[in-house]
């Protein structure tokens, strides 16, 4: 691979994809992004409900996150993430959100429009939903008070309680042949940060996807959430924890792949790593740990982009392109 710019996947959805995506094209232009298809809520719940497609929410993110950085890619991306407001039936939909429904509605293959809709914003590499069908997310937890079930992307990233399982209906969803080919020829598989139940999880539980992260010779690379933040005397909490510990998450993605271990794990400087017991998981699998400041300085519970590409430019100039 030296003297070339890596090919990557990212798997993942919403901001926390929309963030590694536009850091990731800071150091290459070989990006493949599959994203979950399992959105119930806002605008993409609604347009899913009425048109029958998947839902483009966190696709839009996507494809904005890749658009050219010139004046006619970063005036579209700003359209496609335009919302309207109103008091009528268009109230909250984004541009993008349309865009797209108007091309699967009138029988667009949902891989050649999202390519379509791509060349105009001409993006950084591909973008690919993790399904061609819309997807639901079902998990039960358990709290003080017992075992509940819930269903539905929201529902599921918002629950609190310990996770018993986790599934997908329709179960057992077909890959894209385009998403597998692009895994196989990758040097990095990128997966968070994110909603860890309702955005990365779920690519897991895509049993053709699943056996070719599994099996690829990519250098696997997992971000881990933020937790809290203070600032001005505030805390402001990303709500994407949930009560587990770094070391809790990465082993719930590999009880649902067996066989799935990380060559890097990226964490913030900030979380709680638990001494050493994080770097002994890791040396059992062969993976290293690299905590770093990757705190967005604004946003306070967000991941900056600019921190995460000196991040990806260092591992590609010290590590994988050496």
């Amino acid at each position: 691979m030296s003297g070339r710019s890596p090919r990557v996947v990212a798997l993942g959805g919403g901001h926390g994809l929309a963030a590694t995506l536009s850091a990731l094209r800071g150091v290459t232009t070989n990006i493949t992004a599959i994203v979950t298809v399992a959105d119930n809520g806002g605008s993409s719940g609604r347009l899913r409900d009425e048109f029958s497609i998947i839902p483009p929410g966190d696709l839009r993110m996507a494809l904005a996150a890749l658009c050219a950085d010139d004046e006619w890619g970063r005036s579209w991306a700003q359209i496609m993430q335009y919302r309207f407001a109103s008091n009528g039936p268009l109230d909250g939909h984004a541009v993008g959100n349309l865009l797209l429904a108007a091309l699967w509605n009138k029988g667009e293959d949902p891989v050649a429009g999202l390519d379509r809709v791509g060349s105009l914003l001409k993006v950084i590499g591909r973008v690919l939903p993790m399904s061609k069908e819309p997807l639901d997310i079902e998990a039960t937890f358990t709290n003080s008070t017992g075992r509940f079930i819930v269903k539905g992307q929201v529902e599921v990233a918002t629950a609190k309680g310990r996770l018993e399982s986790l599934r997908l209906h329709p179960e057992n969803p077909a890959a894209l042949e385009e998403s597998l080919q692009a895994i196989e020829e990758a040097d990095w598989i990128v997966m968070g940060p994110g909603s860890w139940f309702s955005s990365v999880l779920p690519h897991l539980l895509v049993p053709e996807q699943r056996k070719a992260i599994i099996n690829s010779r990519a250098k696997k690379m997992i971000i881990l959430n933020l937790d809290s933040a203070s600032a001005n005397g505030r805390t402001f909490n990303s709500g994407e924890f949930a009560g587990y510990t770094p070391l809790e998450h990465v082993k719930i993605l590999q009880d649902y792949a067996p066989g799935l271990s990380f060559d890097y794990l990226i964490a913030d400087e900030s979380l709680d790593l638990r001494g050493d017991e994080m770097q002994e998981h890791l040396s059992s699998t062969g993976g290293e740990l690299i905590a770093a400041d990757l705190r967005d300085n604004v946003t306070l519970i967000h991941h900056s982009s600019k921190k995460l590409t000196s991040l990806f430019a260092h591992i590609a100039s010290q590590t994988l392109l050496g």
